[in-house]
């Protein structure tokens, strides 16, 4: 059964950390963190519907320029989310543009920017281009459980770590999944479609046996469309599995406090991104740059239960020497001593 969306690093475990997540069945995508994105062509940053930045460092937050020239005049809307003072840090790169000619553009960009704070409540703040993209202010809004963002197949959770200042630490989780009986698909000579996907988030969603989907199908006899209620399809589903989780952190102190928070908000994890800057003998560089040891990240997937391990935004003094930060990142993580220890 296929996940809803995959991820991979933008730039590999050595360049600025961002992670793509794209959409299987859809042409959307989200990113996590916006440094460098000359790797991303341009129609996989049309794709975006939301970034997420954990902090507005400039290797997570320098391609937001590259971003804005590519999408616009050619998109419509994107949302951002960061922490604290993000609008102003928006509103200031926005600021160091000449915006003369931006409002004549047949397609008007949209940005929606989502400032969170300590205490969960989350400034808003729209720029468009048809005013030269001056802020407006938005009704502001107050997350509940960590989410930042939701609708009917994910959510999008966040918590503060500690990285000298309030980084965000994310999480991603697709809502159950709904397993379909192939057979019973073929029987009723049809074949997946939008439609499918209709009908499992009506029954994720727990909507009523009367409610109306409309299958619509395309063979090689040409297009096909029949109106079915919820409750004649029902009996496609085999069951219905949690969806997959992958957590993104990177950024951050070794403490108890960091810990605490990733552990609330990343238990049980499938895959965990996790920066490991510093082999553990540099422990000591690795605290003065409030940064992770790989084997500090390893001990982090360990307690939050993750199911897979990443590491990634290796410093660059270890060129040439990645495998030793993954192992030891991932012995700490699966509780093995490293060879010679």
């Amino acid at each position: 059964m296929r996940n809803l969306f995959e991820t991979r690093l933008v730039n590999g475990a050595f360049g600025d950390p961002g992670l793509y997540v794209d959409f299987r069945d859809e042409r959307r995508a989200l990113l996590f963190d916006l440094g460098d994105i000359a790797a991303l062509p341009p129609r996989k940053l049309m794709r975006l519907s939301q970034v997420f930045v954990t902090h507005a460092h400039m290797d997570h937050f320098a391609g937001f320029d590259h971003l804005l020239r590519v999408v616009l005049g050619r998109k419509e809307a994107i949302a951002l989310f960061g922490g604290p003072q993000f609008i102003a840090q928006v509103e200031h790169k926005l600021c160091a543009y000449s915006w003369n000619v931006v409002q004549r553009y047949e397609i008007e960009l949209t940005i929606d920017v989502h400032e969170i704070g300590a205490d969960a409540r989350c400034e808003r703040a729209r720029f468009s281009s048809r005013n030269g993209f001056a802020r407006t202010a938005l009704a502001p809004l107050q997350c509940h459980e960590d989410v930042l963002h939701e609708e009917a197949i994910f959510r999008v959770r966040a918590r503060f770590v500690d990285h000298g200042i309030p980084c965000l630490a994310y999480l991603i989780e697709e809502k159950a999944r709904v397993k379909v009986d192939k057979e019973r698909l073929l029987a009723l000579g049809v074949s997946t479609g939008a439609w499918l996907r209709e009908l499992k988030q009506a029954i994720i969603t727990g909507a009523p046996d009367a409610m109306p989907i409309l299958v619509q199908w395309r063979d090689r006899q040409g297009d096909h469309a029949m109106a079915r209620t919820v409750g004649e399809l029902r009996h496609l589903v085999l069951d219905i599995v949690p969806g997959q989780r992958v957590g993104y952190v990177t950024d951050l102190r070794y403490t108890d406090s960091n810990v605490q928070a990733l552990e609330s908000l990343l238990g049980g994890v499938d895959v965990l991104y996790i920066e490991s800057v510093f082999l553990e003998q540099d422990a000591a560089q690795a605290a003065r740059k409030n940064h992770l040891t790989a084997q500090q990240a390893g001990r982090i997937a360990r307690a939050v239960g993750a199911k897979a391990l990443v590491p990634f935004h290796f410093s660059p003094r270890y060129e040439g020497r990645e495998t030793a930060l993954i192992a030891q990142a991932l012995a700490a993580w699966s509780g093995t001593p490293e060879p010679g220890e």
